[in-house]
């Protein structure tokens, strides 16, 4: 165990998933080959939309943001956990580690209010159809992307500046493979109790309001689709919103796990699987659920390929 004096700043240690120079490796090509697959979809989805008029809609306007929320926050968490596991230098400085801290909660908080507003916009548009062009207007949808914005800075920056007037120097050795809360808040010397206290406020703030609104939109929608008589009517209305509440599951669950508990409960193994799973893996899954899963989408992506053969065609 390295001690170490906060008055330098010296560099951080991340030790990663695992000190088994086997597993290492494999792991490394797994997140390799996932964040791929993670840049290629989701720089995918945004060309669809973009070049696909059909998808302008507000939907597609906040999924567009929540391809380049995903793909963000996996640059800002992938790339060095690669360099950790393939070289010797498991370094991070103290500049850095924040700098990643920040840029982290700050798109995960945005991503929860994306959530919200994509489940805003499909109870409207279930719920009240014949308003949806007014309601979901598009000033209206720059107003819900700007609050979640503002929304993840404001959580984020607090969350940040309240954990920088700590003192480190217990260690400087993160048990973590990347910079977090809570592997951070053990190496502190310092009294945590009220930065713990910050932090689980707005933390729970930004997850369960967020998910309070979701869940308030879909207990509206299923109600108006019980509504519905005709079984054909109730499935086309289900299939708009099942990519967006698979997304959902899959997001919060493995979200409140981590960060919804008390700080001195964290331990090795479980936190960091279900870290892995929202960093890496997550920002990966999304583009496919809202692609493989959505029948606008694979229609949009027919309609492109169709497109560039009937060029080819006339060259």
């Amino acid at each position: 165990m390295y001690t170490w004096n906060h008055t330098n700043k010296p560099d951080f240690i991340l030790m990663g998933l695992t000190d088994s120079k086997e597993i290492q490796l494999i792991l490394s090509v797994l997140f390799l080959l996932i964040y791929l697959v993670t840049v290629l979809g989701n720089i995918g989805m945004i060309l669809i939309i973009y070049i696909d008029t059909q998808l302008h809609t507000p939907m597609y306007f906040f999924l567009t943001h929540l391809s380049v929320v995903d793909l963000s926050y996996s640059t800002a968490i992938t790339p060095k956990t690669l360099e950790n596991m393939l070289t010797t230098n498991k370094s991070i400085s103290y500049t850095n580690c924040f700098a990643q801290l920040y840029i982290f909660i700050l798109l995960a908080a945005t991503e929860c209010f994306l959530l919200s507003s994509m489940a805003y916009d499909r109870y409207i548009a279930i719920c009240n159809p014949l308003h949806y062009p007014v309601i979901m207007s598009p000033r209206c949808c720059l107003a819900l992307l700007t609050g979640s914005y503002v929304i993840g800075a404001v959580d984020s920056t607090l969350t940040v500046f309240s954990m920088i007037t700590l003192h480190f120097c217990k260690s400087n050795v993160i048990r973590h493979f990347y910079c977090d809360t809570s592997p951070l808040l053990s190496l502190s010397c310092s009294d945590t109790h009220v930065v713990e206290i910050i932090i689980f406020i707005f933390a729970g703030s930004t997850i369960l309001g967020s998910l309070f609104t979701i869940s308030g939109s879909y207990v509206s929608i299923l109600s108006t689709i019980l509504k519905i008589n005709s079984t054909s009517g109730k499935q086309k209305a289900f299939s708009t919103c099942a990519s967006h509440l698979l997304g959902v599951t899959v997001f919060y669950s493995t979200l409140i796990f981590t960060y919804l508990k008390p700080t001195k409960s964290y331990s090795l193994g479980k936190e960091e699987v279900a870290s892995v799973f929202y960093t890496i893996v997550i920002p990966m899954l999304n583009p496919l659920i809202y692609s493989l899963r959505n029948k606008e989408v694979k229609s949009a992506v027919v309609r492109l390929v169709k497109k560039g053969q009937g060029s080819r065609k006339l060259i």
